[in-house]
């Protein structure tokens, strides 16, 4: 539920603790507007409309504005390095740097479960019988909607703050492009991927390595980041969700396999000439090709076959007459 309003008196009032809104008057805020008012107060800010909308019980107001940013370029402008996410750990990256999984919805599980329960026992919304739900039912949703929006909000502030720490520091960010609605059809790793919002993270990191000018590298899906040694280069036939660590049978090097993947992705983006390396404008390899033919290459250490034998033994065939 929402509504927005681009006419009329729309702005802050002067203690800071009151915004003005068209056919409402002044409402207060619970969280004080001083940081838009020194904008709008220095010229660099201008309001351009104001959106009311209700989630979980709580009312809240958006103001779009066009201001002026001046962000400062990231402190290691000139370093790579590579994310690999996951689910025992949020976040690895090429430096050993790792990013706990916070697991939000697990802290809140059993008093969902138990919330659910109560909506269950309590006589609900019927559209066949167009019977009107009880008093007692609606709190419990309204109990239950304050639950989840509670890890949402969590889930959000903690994806906040990793992308920015992200940007502010590196120059250049490379991510695999996963493929988080296939992965979701997991019903073993659903919950736990849904919980982690690889999808948010991705989204976040756009918008705001496009503002600090960080370049971002998306890398198909189909590279073996995890299978490729990041010592030699060999990459491993079969390596199983289970083995947490990859230990190479060509050098004998051993590293952890989130670690391996991390390496790998910052290195994919050193390589100039790498097939499975996009901006995040452009489309990550070539999407001409096959899937096969996406994770062949320089990138994979994988010779590019150049055999066309099924197209050659049709051109020979039709040669000799007996192609219809």
């Amino acid at each position: 539920m929402s509504c927005r309003f681009t006419t009329g008196a729309i702005g802050l009032a002067i203690d800071r603790r009151h915004v003005r809104l068209p056919r409402l008057g002044l409402v207060r805020s619970h969280e004080s507007t001083r940081k838009l008012a020194r904008h709008l107060e220095q010229g660099s800010a201008r309001i351009r409309s104001a959106t009311v909308s209700m989630r979980a019980g709580q009312w809240f107001v958006s103001f779009s504005v066009e201001v002026s940013r001046a962000d400062s370029a990231p402190v290691q402008p000139d370093r790579v390095v590579g994310v690999d996410l996951g689910v025992s750990s949020l976040a690895v990256l090429s430096d050993g740097t790792v990013v706990p999984n916070p697991r939000h919805l697990d802290a809140v599980k059993r008093r969902v479960r138990r919330l659910q329960r109560q909506a269950a026992r309590r006589r609900g919304r019927n559209r066949r019988t167009r019977s009107e739900p009880s008093n007692r039912w609606l709190r419990t949703q309204a109990r239950l909607a304050r639950a989840h929006a509670r890890v949402a909000n969590a889930r959000r502030d903690a994806l906040h703050k990793l992308t920015t720490g992200l940007v502010d520091r590196y120059g250049s960010i490379v991510i695999e492009d996963l493929n988080v609605a296939g992965m979701l059809a997991n019903r073993r790793l659903a919950r736990s991927i849904a919980d982690a919002g690889w999808g948010e993270f991705r989204r976040q990191l756009e918008y705001k390595s496009e503002r600090r000018g960080t370049q971002l590298h998306i890398v198909d899906r189909w590279y073996p980041s995890s299978k490729t040694c990041s010592a030699c280069g060999v990459v491993k036939t079969k390596l199983r969700l289970s083995d947490r660590t990859f230990h190479c049978d060509r050098c004998g090097f051993s590293i952890d396999r989130d670690l391996n993947a991390a390496r790998n992705l910052a290195a994919l983006a050193r390589m100039s000439s790498a097939s499975c390396v996009g901006t995040k404008n452009s489309l990550a390899g070539n999407p001409r090709k096959s899937l096969h033919s996406r994770a062949t290459g320089t990138a994979t250490r994988r010779p590019t076959s150049t055999d066309k034998g099924q197209r050659k033994r049709s051109i020979s065939l039709a040669q000799d007459g007996f192609s219809s």
